[in-house]
This record gives structure tokens, C-alpha cells and sequence, in this order.
């Protein structure tokens, strides 16, 4: 198994894969095989199949675990051991489709600009003034901030994409005074005392939870709960379609029309982009 191990790490590391991602896909292997108490490549299409069935009637792991769990057992059928796509045809729960609880102008406002920690407001403004996900704006460097045209550089985002994103004139007054009192030289938002070291997404996290009971608001949702709203609000203001896509990083249009739902009487076609944080327009 450690070769095998070896040969998948190498793969995913060709591939690519986020950290995270490598770092599931050998725990839904691991545990693959700890369920059989033999090697996985030992292992059928309906060991696999069984083996899914026991996570979600056993363990009662809910749909999107048990994909996580079926596409990193997959990569190893297929991309270590080569396995034909046509022997591994196995069921899965399909994934809940859910209608976030969006969070209205004034709760997103209140959240952002809550922290008395400068750091900790930055980061949540940065999620909800220019759409980051929570790993944008963690992987965030001093260079990537183009204070002259008002642009935040995203490198190598999800689907390793690299794009440009808009920033507004409230968000670059706050990177200007967070960079003032930290002084960062390269990763912006670095781990004390270690400047080359990134913060970890959970302390975001625990931030915008705090912040959300101090302020007495209960809507479920992450730090992604403020890119939902980021997206939504542009809409509501009548930002195309097509370049809320392109801002958002999304490949396909079909993701960023799921937003419109929020929207019923969203016009498409007045290129503007509103301030969130400021309300004026850019």
C-alpha cells in the first residue's frame, strides 16, 4: 500500500490538487481499506459500492461526505491502478440542494464592520466588498494589491485560476490601515510571528461566528455566507451577469445564474458595480 500511496500522492500532486483535497482523498482511501482490513487494490466495484452503502445507512455520513469519500476512493481506481471508467460505476447519495439563508445589506454590514481587530475586519470585508472565498483571501500577497486601478489580483484560485477583481475605494482605505499596523512584506494576512506562514481558514471562522452571536443574527453560513451575499447584492444592483461570473472565478455561467433566484426581478445589463462597503459606485 505504500507504494500505492507514494504513486497517488505524486498524481495528485501532478494534478494539482488543492492541499485539503490530497489530504481527504487518502483518508477516504485509508479508511477504504481499514473497512476491508486489506489493500484497496485488492478491491472491486462492489466493494466500493457496498463499502458506500455502509457510510450512508451505518455511519449516516451525509451526501456530500460520502461523494468526498467516492471521488477519492475513484482517483486511485482510475488514475493509480488505471482502472476503465466503465468498472467503476458506483451509486452515491446525491447532494441536498439547499437555498442558503442570504444575509440582507444591513446584516452583512454589521458583520464586516464589526471586529475591533483590524486583521479580522479586513479578511471579512474582503469577503464581502470583492467576493473572495475564504482561501483568496488568506492566500492574499502585498503584490497582488494594485492600489492605483483599485484591482486585487486572485492567483491560482479554485480550478487554479488566476483573475483580476475589482476593489472598491472603502476596501482599499482598509488594506491601506491593515498594512499599517502589521507592516506584512509578502503573504498579507501571515500567522505571527511567522511571516511566510498563512493564517488558518478556522480562526476566520471563529471570528465570524463570535461576531454573529455578539450582533444577534442566526442565519446559518460561513465566511462563504458573505461571497453569497456579495454576488446577490451586485445583482440587486444591476451588475452583468457576465462580469459577476468573471469576478467570481466561475468557469461556467450556469453557476453564477443560480444567484438570480435571490433576484426574481433581476435586468440584466447595467454595468455598474456598487461600493458595499461605502455605497457609492465604481
Amino acid at each position: 500500500m505504500s507504494t500505492q500511496r507514494e504513486k497517488m500522492i505524486d498524481l495528485m500532486m501532478v494534478k494539482r490538487l488543492a492541499p485539503s483535497t490530497q489530504k481527504s482523498y487518502l483518508y477516504s482511501l485509508e479508511c477504504f481499506a481499514k473497512y476491508y482490513e486489506t489493500a484497496p487494490e485488492q478491491l472491486t466495484q462492489d466493494d466500493l459500492q457496498r463499502y458506500i452503502i455502509h457510510l450512508a445507512t451505518d455511519k449516516h455520513l451525509s451526501s456530500s461526505s460520502c461523494q468526498l469519500h467516492l471521488q477519492g476512493i475513484r482517483f486511485f481506481f482510475l488514475r493509480v491502478l488505471k482502472r476503465p471508467p466503465c468498472d467503476i460505476h458506483v451509486l452515491a447519495p446525491n447532494r441536498e440542494r439547499r437555498i442558503p439563508e442570504l444575509l440582507t445589506r444591513r446584516e452583512a454590514l454589521d458583520i464586516v464592520n464589526f471586529p475591533k481587530n483590524v486583521k479580522h475586519k479586513t479578511q471579512l470585508q474582503l469577503c464581502y466588498s470583492c467576493g473572495l472565498r475564504i482561501s483568496e483571501v488568506l492566500a492574499l500577497r502585498v503584490k497582488n494589491i494594485d492600489g492605483e486601478n483599485r484591482l486585487l489580483k486572485v492567483e491560482q484560485g479554485k480550478g487554479k485560476k488566476d483573475r483580476l477583481v475589482p476593489m472598491p475605494e472603502a476596501m482599499l482605505h482598509q488594506l491601506r490601515c491593515c498594512w499599517s499596523v502589521y507592516h506584512p512584506e509578502d503573504i498579507f494576512f501571515y500567522s505571527s510571528p511567522h511571516l511566510d506562514r498563512q493564517v488558518h481558514p478556522s480562526s476566520v471562522t471563529k471570528v465570524l461566528k463570535k461576531t454573529k452571536q455578539s450582533l444577534g443574527i442566526t442565519k446559518h453560513g460561513g465566511c462563504h455566507s458573505l461571497r453569497h451575499a456579495y454576488a446577490t447584492h451586485q445583482l440587486e444592483a444591476g451588475l452583468p451577469l457576465h462580469l459577476l461570473q468573471r469576478w467570481l472565478g466561475h468557469t461556467d455561467i450556469r453557476t453564477t445564474m443560480r444567484y438570480i433566484h435571490w433576484v426574481p426581478s433581476y435586468q440584466n445589463g447595467q454595468s455598474r458595480l456598487i461600493d458595499l462597503l461605502g455605497g457609492s459606485h465604481g
